[in-house]
Parts: C-alpha cells; sequence; structure tokens
C-alpha cells in the first residue's frame, strides 16, 4: 500500500486559527447504514500566544477512561488566554472503539496502537493511524499520550517514557515525565514497541510522555485528579501553560523495565489467583499467583513466579485467564544517585 497518497481524513477545524475551536476530524466510512457516511472523531484546537505545540490525546484504546475524561474536561475549560502556543486535544482517537467502550475498533478489529505508522488506503483503523503519523505529529513539538489498563488490567499509575538512542531527547523526555506528577515514573519496555504511536511519535523527534493511570475499565476520583492535574503540569513543563506545575505529594519514584522478564505471562487457561497486592516488593522466584482449572475437581493449582526483582507494577484484571495473557508486570526500582 502507498503511503504517498493524501490522508482520506478532513479535519473541520482550521489549525492556525486564533482562539477556540471545537470540530471533528472526519474520515469517509460508506457502510450499510450510511451510504456516505464518516467515522467522526472531536478535535479541539486552541491557539494563544506565540509558542509551542502540544498535542494531548486519549482513547487510543476505547476502554481506557482516566485520560479520555481528563481530555474531555480540559477540552471545556482551557481558554486560548491560558496558552503559550498551540494545544490540540484529541479525546477519543480511536472514536469507533470508544463509543463500542472495546480495546479494538468494532470496525475493522484494529488495535490502534498497534497499527501505526498506518496507511492512507488501509483499513479505518490504518487511516486513523497515518492521520496522525503524517498531519498531526508533525505539527506539535510535544506530545502526551494517556493510557491505563482498560477492562483486563489493574496497574499502579505511572508516567512512562522509552529508553532512546537519542540521549537527549530520553533525558528531556524523563524530565517531562517527572514533571507530569504521577507516584511512579517508569521506563518502559514494549513487547511490540515497532508499531506504537509512541515510536512513531519518538522518531520524529518529538517530545513524549505516555501513562498508565489504573485500569479495570473504570476510574476512580483519585486516578481522575491525578489525570487532570498531569495533564496541566505537562502543558506547563513545556511552557504551554503559564502555570508551574503541581507536583506529587511525595517524591515520584523512578522505576525500569529492563526486558522482557518483566512480563509474567500465562501458559494455561484457567482461574486466577493473586498472592500479593500491587505495589509490593517480590524477589525472582517468589510465588505470584495461581491458575485452576475450572473443568475438574482435585487438580492441583499452576503457580506463577517473579522472574526479577522487583516491584509487581501491573496485574490481570479479570480471574479468567486463557493462554499467552499477561498475569503480573514487574518493575525494579532505581535509586537515584
Amino acid at each position: 500500500m502507498s503511503h504517498e497518497k493524501p490522508s482520506p481524513v478532513y479535519a473541520g477545524v482550521d489549525f492556525g486559527q486564533p482562539g477556540v475551536q471545537h470540530g471533528f476530524l472526519k474520515l469517509p466510512w460508506s457502510h450499510d447504514n450510511s451510504a456516505w457516511g464518516a467515522v467522526m472523531i472531536p478535535v479541539t484546537v486552541i491557539n494563544g500566544a506565540p509558542g509551542p505545540t502540544a498535542l494531548l490525546t486519549a482513547g487510543n484504546h476505547g476502554d481506557e477512561y482516566e485520560g479520555i475524561i481528563a481530555l474531555l474536561k480540559l477540552a471545556n475549560t482551557l481558554q486560548a488566554e491560558e496558552v503559550q502556543g498551540r494545544v490540540i486535544i484529541v479525546p477519543m482517537m480511536n472514536a469507533p472503539a470508544v463509543q463500542a467502550g472495546t480495546r479494538t475498533s468494532p470496525i475493522d478489529g484494529g488495535n490502534l496502537n498497534r497499527s501505526f505508522p498506518g496507511a492512507p488506503d488501509g483499513g479505518v483503523t490504518a487511516q486513523i493511524a497515518d492521520y496522525f503519523t503524517r498531519v498531526l505529529v508533525p505539527m506539535c513539538d510535544v506530545a502526551l499520550d494517556l493510557h491505563s489498563g482498560g477492562r483486563t488490567l489493574e496497574i499502579m499509575p505511572f508516567a512512562a517514557l522509552h529508553a532512546l538512542d537519542d540521549e537527549r531527547q530520553q533525558a528531556d523526555n524523563l524530565a517531562a515525565a517527572q514533571a507530569f506528577g504521577a507516584p511512579l515514573t517508569v521506563m518502559m519496555y514494549e513487547l511490540d514497541a515497532s508499531q506504537l504511536y509512541d515510536t512513531v511519535v519518538e522518531s520524529q523527534g518529538k517530545g513524549f510522555v505516555t501513562t498508565e493511570l489504573g485500569g479495570g475499565g473504570t476510574t476512580t476520583p483519585q486516578r481522575q485528579q491525578l489525570a487532570e492535574r498531569g495533564v496541566r503540569n505537562f502543558l506547563a513543563h513545556h511552557g504551554v501553560l503559564t502555570q508551574a506545575p503541581q507536583p506529587w505529594e511525595g517524591e515520584t519514584q523512578l522505576l525500569d523495565m529492563p526486558d522482557a522478564s518483566c512480563y509474567v505471562q500465562s501458559e494455561h487457561c484457567g482461574i486466577l489467583e493473586f498472592l500479593c497486592p500491587l505495589g509490593q516488593r517480590v524477589s525472582a522466584g517468589e510465588r505470584l499467583a495461581r491458575v485452576y482449572d475450572p473443568s475438574r475437581s482435585g487438580q492441583p493449582p499452576v503457580e506463577y513466579r517473579a522472574q526479577r526483582d522487583g516491584i509487581l507494577l501491573a496485574r490481570r484484571f479479570p480471574a479468567q485467564v486463557a493462554m499467552g495473557d499477561t498475569l503480573a508486570v514487574i518493575a525494579r526500582e532505581i535509586v537515584s544517585p
């Protein structure tokens, strides 16, 4: 498929117009109920005084609500007078998935955050990815993509960055992640980084921070407050807002996920019992969970153990587990010099 074709997405806003605009990114989608229909992706653009451009996104997965709510609230309240530069807000990147309350698109089954860089002549999800890759990301100087665990994971809230070849870019991202003001800042190891939105943004040399802010397919007042404060902190850190960042009450702890041994994945189907809570320090070889076979009694469960020392950062949320599901994620503590 060619990447030379123009994107089929039409922006119903003028990205250079001063002030506040609310509109849609419109992607043509012909289907049984609408011959000349469109996928409508809400977008808000706020242009203030001259300065950098920040691209704020959520709803990359449709069942991760903390970021969606935070950006909808920001779009309702942020005024041009508060902005030194430009803020582009897309609260629901994968709008069809958000409307369905699912991780992936109900239209084509696409996982948006495994579809980058996308293609203008691909399916709906690939076309959304392509528009971000070739239109929105090149517009921005810095980007923040808000995630949480969705319906299948429970995660200790953190802001995150990735190890990069460009040490200056990595250091800038670390400073921005810490400024977000989460209780944890994590150097993430991704199992499948090649098709992530993160990789596209970083490869274009942009400042980038992502988050994991909870999960379980819901939100809490505490996590929501963290998301909303963190977004404004990110903007303030980059000089897009004049306010000073509001730090976490206490020192942000730095964690590292150095390799795939951080992930404990199930080799069995069954019912999951966790033996330790999130946030607990564990040692390599320590028991984390048991998986029971629900098809018969008198069968001992299979035990899963930590593959490394560290902190239990994330766990599977539903008790039903299938082969290949991630049961736990363990990150190691980094002691500041």
